[in-house]
């Protein structure tokens, strides 16, 4: 067996939490910018007031 093929993977998982926890802060950011746009009366459509995604 080589070398490469035996070595740990671990050093890179600390580069994909990194990663996934971008991602999911951009998504909510995205998602909160999407909702600011939206009428109070769309809002409470889908059962959300102003002061919520504040």
């Amino acid at each position: 067996m080589e070398f490469h093929e035996n070595k740990a993977k671990q050093p890179f998982i600390g580069f994909v939490l990194i990663w996934r926890a971008y991602k999911a802060w951009r998504l909510r950011a995205q998602t909160r910018r999407v909702l600011q746009r939206l009428s109070d009366e769309r809002l409470q459509d889908i059962g959300l007031r102003r002061d919520q995604i504040e």
